[in-house]
């Protein structure tokens, strides 16, 4: 039998964030209960089926972590959560013949900008050089060259918004296979764009991005690629290798690779422009929708908990109320005090609470509501596309003029209706509903509003990258700065 180990760390950040996560923000599986992950959309689930599924493997479930998005990683959680992974591998490592490592590829931790680095450093130098490691990555992930010098191979994901996590785990798993039955010669190359991106034309079933992905994914089909992709990175994980990257690899043909990553790179950097957001100020968005027959939707991606954003901008709901907007507004909000005054006042109480900048004063003001308690919950609930669980913690749904708002204690990911639905809301009941999230899938609510308005305001994931104000990062890259200049320079990775 040759046995296959799985390990896992997965968290996406906001630098501009000022609340920072901790270890209670992860989910920790250890060992077989990993397998809990069987037949679930993410990569894991998608890997443990095409191992289970082939002949004279045994897996070797090791270590799972998973977080939300949120701040910067404390060091004292970075210390604890990194302690434990290496510890499980270092106890499990005897006889692995093969390695598959889940990552994300957005993390940040205080004295660690690098975390995925350092877990795939730790899991190579416990293995030796002859085993095999594969990692699978989230096309918004900062692939780092210690990631690169660790790895035997990669397989990111094609989709935004993301639906083929499981898909992606897939196409790991059966790189490592190949890996292992020996005779590839991997052969990596990397090309870094000077450039971060976000809007519309990311996602990649309408975007230009789109078509960047399509010719990565043929390559990967028509046997010219072992792997292929474009990744875009986090524009708000202020690292230093942040930038969007051409990633290709092949069987021992470093000239195919490193043309085939300049030919994908030449592709995106005339695009760039196209690839940035696209905005309405919040009183011509309010302004219009109080014209429309309706729903609209008010994208507030400035506020995106799955990008890492705090989840308690009260701007839409604020600015809604304070012009007269007449319909009925559906909205949601992180903020565990008014939800505790909730819970403690019971459904059907009125109650006169501060709603909003509760996590992020700097930017969002309290904003005063004499509200009824419609209902409350424990905030549990699974999401959509990866039917993965999230606990927003006590939760209650206050209802103040024509507005009606779930309030959650913890930040979870709002890229779908899930919260809305796990607490008796049903969107299309409102005429205007707040999404925290650049995108969601087309069902979900572009394909019944009559407008998606995506609102310039403040946020810690703002698309407005210019105005969130990093330091850390390489310069220059656009559009943080004028007159960027973008010559290709492949560098390839081969592990002897």
């Amino acid at each position: 039998m040759k046995r296959i180990m799985i390990v896992e760390c997965m968290q996406e950040i906001s630098s501009f964030n000022p609340v920072p996560s901790d270890y209670s923000y992860f989910g920790v599986q250890r060992g077989a209960e990993m397998l809990a992950q069987r037949g679930l959309n993410t990569g894991v689930g998608g890997a443990l089926e095409v191992f289970e599924a082939a002949a004279g493997i045994e897996v070797v479930p090791v270590y799972s972590a998973r977080a939300g998005s949120a701040g910067l990683l404390s060091a004292a959680g970075w210390a604890q959560l990194s302690g434990e992974l290496r510890a499980a591998v270092a106890a499990s490592m005897k006889d692995i013949d093969g390695i598959y490592v889940s990552l994300h590829g957005a993390m940040g931790a205080d004295g660690e900008l690098d975390p995925e680095g350092w877990v795939l450093r730790e899991v190579r130098a416990l293995a030796g050089a002859s085993v095999p490691i594969v990692m699978s990555l989230d096309l918004h992930g900062i692939l780092t060259d210690r990631m690169l010098r660790q790895v035997d191979g990669l397989a990111i994901y094609h989709t935004y918004p993301h639906v083929d996590f499981a898909d992606t785990g897939a196409r790991a798993a059966r790189l490592l296979l190949k890996l292992m039955a020996g005779g590839l010669r991997p052969t990596i190359a990397r090309v870094t764009i000077p450039a971060l991106v976000r809007g519309d034309e990311l996602i990649t079933k309408s975007g230009c991005y789109g078509d960047m992905i399509r010719e990565a994914q043929r390559i990967e089909r028509d046997g010219t690629a072992l792997a292929a992709g474009v990744m875009i990175g986090n524009p708000f994980t202020d690292v230093p290798e942040l930038c969007s990257q051409a990633i290709v690899m092949t069987d021992g043909k470093p000239e195919v690779a490193e043309a085939e990553a300049v030919r994908l790179a030449k592709m995106f950097w005339p695009e760039r422009h196209r690839m940035q957001g696209k905005f309405i100020s919040l009183e011509r968005a309010i302004q219009q929708a109080a014209t429309m027959k309706g729903p609209v939707l008010f994208t507030d991606a400035a506020d995106a908990t799955s990008s890492g954003a705090s989840g308690d901008s009260n701007l839409i709901i604020q600015a809604v109320r304070e012009m007269g907007y007449p319909g009925r507004v559906l909205a949601q909000i992180v903020d565990e005090p008014a939800a505790m005054a909730a819970h403690k006042a019971g459904v059907g109480a009125e109650i006169e609470v501060d709603l909003g900048g509760s996590l992020d004063p700097a930017r969002f003001a309290p904003m005063r509501v004499r509200a009824r308690v419609k209902l409350l919950s424990d905030g549990a609930a699974k999401l959509e596309t990866m039917r993965a669980p999230l606990e927003a913690g006590p939760t209650a749904v206050l209802v103040f003029d024509n507005t009606t708002v779930v309030v959650m204690s913890r930040t979870v990911s709002l890229f779908d209706r899930a919260m809305y639905y796990a607490n008796g809301l049903d969107p299309q009941d409102f005429d205007a509903v707040v999404v925290k999230s650049p995108h969601t899938e087309f069902h979900m609510f572009d394909q019944w509003v009559e407008k998606n308005f995506n609102i310039d305001i403040p946020g810690a994931t703002s698309a407005n990258l210019p105005t969130l104000g990093h330091t850390i990062c390489a310069r220059p890259v656009f559009p943080l700065d004028e007159g960027v200049v973008f010559t290709p320079k492949p560098v390839i990775y081969a592990r002897s």
